[in-house]
């Protein structure tokens, strides 16, 4: 720029704007707002969609997913029984790794804690291309249960709970009441993705789950990286290949076919980022929309500027001034200001920054981190030097007109200003008004919609029901009847305690993302391509939980604790279930097992159907269904769980009923920590934290843009009654009416509105 613009040019237009303090504030304050809202969102962008995950040659790491469409299972992870398959035939990949997230109890008696603790296979670290900072990653023998209790920690956790001791490498720690050998410490700043696991554990097996048999229990996550040469394609290729040989000896076939079961290789960052990529992208759309409407405003506002400046140049024009000459000071006056917008708006970003935090920032992907660095402060001073100079075009037009002989032959400054100028600063204010609609009409739809979903009804009822977590592991509750008795004990409890109307636990809480859906095969129902294999929420409550969250029984009866040993074995399902396999039928009675193919030595006869309930969205119209299994032999027989559910039903202050359940749970256990405790409303609400955080931001940058068009509007219509006042004045002199004046004025900008809202609403349908 120092080769367009000397010294002298900078040194003029900064004397200029300063004088016109008013004028320049303006134009700072609204590019603050306006770049500031692009800069926050960019930042995001950024470090979410843009760069690249903080992992070395990061482009070569892939995942893979399951989907079943017509069992409607739209993504699962993979098996024990692929990851062992895949990984002694798919070539492709150099390296692979499978991840299981989870926790763990840590802590003394009668003060354990509950931490992220992921479980991990061997070349994990290796294949991410992360080495240790000391020790050494697990290796094929501790894969095996019986060799499986050492651990990695993460940098972090060995500071935290270890005083960072170099010689901690052959440490011990009690994790889930059994002593765990340190074998290895991650470096400064490790996490995977969203991940906030304190350290890794072996994810070991047994050697039935590698059995065809298990290869759709889906419970862990691939992390794989390509070989040298090895596109995506090809190992794809390589995946469907083997699948496609596998089926000929699967039991499985048919209702893996009928479900249109297929493997689905994507780039790790790719399969990261896909939920949240059209909500970054709508909310930069967003905020480049309120750009445009703080841009058109500020070209109105150059253009009245220029207008009161339009005899001065055209007397230097007159005069002998080269064209190029003015465009170049219009040019250097717009860009500074432009940049020193984009200054201020990097502060503007910092706040929005903090406002993203409020607004659900910990629910961001990849575990990115959102921060103003160098590079962003760059891309956006650029941006705010393109923004100076398409700013500057239409003053530089306005400016260069051919024809001065009106300009030079107004005595004053209320002339009336040249046709085109005026059409041009009229099409502006259109143009901001119809921008400035199209996002209030986005705002306002996101808002209905997150209103709707709101006043959806889940299908239970939330007020009075504390929930929370207790996590059952170690030696003493590896068997599914010490998990069952521990949990009766604790029932009986919390049923004691004064207030409590009902209490349940219960293996699948609805919005905790615990509830596992397995395939459901029905006696009498024939899989074929029209009829496929389903998967239905699952899970095995306890006690009183239906009662304590309302939901409503429809015919037969509950289970009962005599259920857990009662033959033939009982279930409950839910209304969806029923009109899916007994439209118009009478459920009761009807048998069903777990897994692929109905088995009368292994089923279920329904007792009891219930009301329906949302278990994961509100939004969710799927009607997946859900079936409630007794829990002794749904969790003995190939589904245990170490995680259940609390959920109380009572009136009172919910922290002091928090604090009891967390004394009732020590007394029985000191050992076993109360975790997660919410509300079940609360629950609701965070999970619209990913819908209601666009909204939020969206009316924000609406009543922002409504702003700027107002006093866009304003502007304008200002600047023509000063343009007139001569005329007016005659007018009067004449003998016209003060009503007369206002309606003139009145209808300009009512037809500028009105053309303005005409677009709008195009633009918003």
């Amino acid at each position: 720029m120092s080769t367009l613009f000397s010294l002298a040019d900078f040194r003029q237009a900064l004397r200029r704007l300063a004088r016109e303090r008013g004028f320049s504030a303006t134009v700072l304050l609204t590019l603050a707002l306006c770049i500031g809202a692009n800069v926050t969102i960019y930042a995001v962008v950024d470090a979410i969609l843009v760069r690249s995950l903080p992992f070395p040659d990061a482009d070569r790491l892939v995942t893979a997913s399951k989907i079943y469409p017509g069992a409607g299972v739209s993504r699962s992870g993979i098996s024990i029984a692929n990851y062992v398959d895949w990984r002694q035939s798919i070539t492709a990949f150099s390296s692979m790794a499978v991840i299981q997230a989870g926790a763990a109890i840590v802590g003394a008696p009668g003060n354990p804690s509950r931490i992220q603790r992921d479980r991990v296979s061997t070349q994990f670290f290796s294949t991410l291309g992360v080495p240790l900072a000391m020790g050494r990653e697990f290796q094929e023998a501790e894969l095996s249960p019986a060799n499986s209790h050492v651990a990695i920690l993460t940098d972090e956790y060995w500071r935290n709970n270890f005083a960072a001791d170099p010689n901690v490498l052959g440490r011990k720690f009690q994790v889930d009441g059994a002593p765990f050998t340190i074998v290895g410490v991650l470096p400064p700043g490790f996490n995977y993705l969203t991940s906030r696991a304190q350290f890794f554990v072996p994810l070991s097996w047994s050697p039935a789950e590698t059995t065809i048999d298990n290869r759709h229990t889906n419970r862990i996550w691939l992390v794989a990286r390509l070989a040298p040469g090895a596109t995506l394609t090809s190992a794809g290729a390589q995946i469907t290949a083997f699948d496609t040989q596998q089926f000929e000896n699967d039991p499985n076939v048919l209702p893996l076919k009928s479900s249109h079961y297929a493997a689905v290789l994507q780039f790790l960052h790719e399969d990261q980022v896909r939920e949240i990529r059209p909500v970054l992208l709508w909310l930069q759309g967003g905020v480049l929309l309120l750009l445009c409407i703080g841009g058109v405003n500020l070209v109105n506002l150059l253009l009245i500027r220029a207008s009161g400046r339009a005899k001065e140049l055209a007397v230097r024009r007159a005069l002998g001034a080269q064209g190029k000459h003015i465009a170049r000071e219009v040019v250097l006056e717009t860009t500074l200001l432009a940049v020193g917008g984009g200054a201020l708006g990097l502060g503007f970003g910092a706040v929005g920054i903090r406002l993203l935090t409020a607004l659900g920032r910990a629910l961001l992907p990849v575990g990115a981190v959102i921060e103003f660095d160098l590079r962003v402060a760059l891309i956006a001073l650029a941006g705010s030097a393109i923004v100076g100079v398409a700013l500057a075009l239409p003053v530089v037009w306005f400016n260069l007109r051919d024809n001065l002989a009106p300009v030079l032959q107004a005595t004053t400054r209320g002339g009336t200003v040249n046709g085109a100028a005026q059409r041009l600063r009229h099409a502006f204010i259109i143009a901001q008004v119809a921008l400035a609609f199209v996002l209030l009409a986005s705002a306002g739809l996101l808002g209905l919609s997150l209103r709707r979903v709101l006043a959806t009804g889940p299908g239970f009822q939330t007020e009075h029901i504390l929930t929370g977590q207790i996590f059952l592991s170690g030696a003493r509750y590896a068997k599914a009847e010490q998990r069952l008795a521990f949990s009766e004990r604790l029932l009986g409890e919390l049923r004691s305690m004064p207030g409590v109307a009902s209490v349940g636990i219960t293996s699948g809480l609805p919005f905790t993302r615990d509830v596992s859906r397995i395939d459901t095969a029905v006696e009498g129902l024939e899989i074929s391509a029209a009829n496929s294999l389903r998967a239905h929420y699952s899970s095995a409550p306890l006690g009183d939980y239906w009662s304590a969250l309302g939901i409503p029984l429809i015919a037969g009866r509950l289970l009962e604790s005599g259920d857990n040993q009662r033959l033939p074995r009982a279930c409950v399902v839910d209304a969806n279930v029923a009109n899916r396999y007994w439209p118009k039928q009478d459920p009761l009675g009807r048998r069903l097992s777990i897994g692929g193919a109905f088995d009368p030595a292994d089923c279920y006869t329904v007792v009891g159907v219930v009301g329906s309930i949302k278990q994961n969205d509100l939004t969710d119209a799927s009607a997946q269904g859900a079936i409630y299994y007794p829990y002794l032999p749904f969790t003995a027989t190939g589904y245990p769980t170490s995680t259940l559910s609390i959920v109380v039903r009572a009136s009172g202050a919910q922290d002091v009923y928090a604090s009891l359940i967390k004394q009732a749970v020590l007394k029985l256990d000191p050992e076993i920590p109360l975790d997660d405790v919410k509300n079940m409303q609360t629950r609701l609400e965070d999970s619209v934290v990913a819908r209601r955080s666009p909204a939020v931001l969206t009316e924000i940058f609406a009543g922002v843009a409504l702003l700027l068009a107002a006093v866009g509007t304003y502007g304008v219509l200002a600047y023509a009654v000063g343009q007139c006042r001569r005329e007016i004045g005659i007018r009067m002199a004449l003998g016209a009416l003060p009503g007369q004046v206002r309606a003139q004025f009145l209808g300009l900008g009512a037809r500028l509105f009105g053309a303005g809202i005409a677009l709008g609403v195009l633009g918003a349908w």
